[in-house]
């Protein structure tokens, strides 16, 4: 199983590092590594470079993009920006974090669940976080979702996808897509990874109304985005998240921002959400 892995990373070179060395020591190696130095300031470059001279299957390229934080948009353009520097000969494509220390049997233990299950179009882990010494998981979302800093694609899942949408709310709208054309995305809890820069909170409010406006272009509707930013706001321990998601969907609302999905997907999309919130009072 062919496994190609695109990195996209700004101002990084205090971690990448230790991504890359994790991943030069998988049990089982990736054919192609690409990083995209997407317009860093800080020594990213040079520490990649290190890698690209002792590892044939590491690339490295630059990508001259704006300093600016847009979240979602900013780190799909550089991933593309790798993507379309490979061949299209793999089974699984991956978009890494920069910040991520990878367990040893992570790239074998993905790659076997592919293998062993057809049906299996993505599957990831989870990230932890280091407190007193000890690290545990990085409870910021379901057990159900792949974070966006772990994904892992069969190719033909990735191809029915469509291209990855360059907007905050991607990593929801790929997984419900993946569902939608009757893929599975497979979690397992067993494999956590070190996540070294815990997701914080800047540019919280900015980020917070993104998502908000995700949810409308995600066709959630109200109630379902009401219900899905009293959830995310609990988990993240902030009230004012809540205020931060609705005011972004109401915002994307009277724009009437474009959809990321079509309304055949839309209606799937809701039927999936409640029958999900069924399950839970069930």
């Amino acid at each position: 199983m062919r496994i190609y892995i695109i990195i996209p990373a700004h101002n990084e070179g205090d971690f990448i590092g230790k991504a890359l060395e994790s991943l030069t020591r998988q049990s089982l190696l990736p054919d192609r590594i690409v990083v995209v130095d997407d317009g860093s300031t800080d020594n990213t470059s040079a520490v990649v470079e290190e890698y690209v001279r002792e590892h044939s299957f590491i690339q490295l390229i630059k990508n001259d993009s704006s300093t600016e934080h847009a979240p979602g948009s900013k780190v799909i353009n550089a991933f593309y920006k790798g993507y379309y520097e490979l061949d299209d000969d793999f089974d699984v494509i991956c978009k890494f974090d920069a910040d991520l220390i990878f367990p040893e049997n992570y790239l074998k233990s993905i790659a076997s669940y592919f293998e062993n299950d057809p049906q299996a179009g993505m599957v990831g882990g989870f990230c932890s976080i280091q407190r007193k010494n000890k690290w545990v998981p990085e409870n910021l979302t379901g057990k159900d979702h792949i974070r966006g800093a772990l994904k892992a694609y069969r190719k033909h899942c990735f191809i029915q996808i469509g291209e990855i949408k360059p907007a905050m709310g991607w990593d929801t709208a790929d997984e419900l897509l993946a569902r939608f054309h009757g893929w599975k995305v497979i979690t397992d809890e067993s494999l956590l990874v070190k996540h070294l820069r815990p997701t914080g909170m800047n540019y919280f409010e900015h980020s917070g109304r993104k998502q908000g406006e995700a949810f409308y272009r995600l066709r959630y509707g109200t109630i379902l985005s009401l219900i899905a930013s009293a959830k995310l706001a609990a988990m993240k321990m902030n009230p004012f998240a809540f205020l931060h998601y609705m005011a972004g969907y109401f915002k994307a609302k009277n724009k009437k921002r474009p959809f990321l999905v079509s309304e055949e997907e839309g209606r799937f999309i809701r039927k999936l959400r409640w029958a999900n919130i069924r399950k839970k009072f069930a």
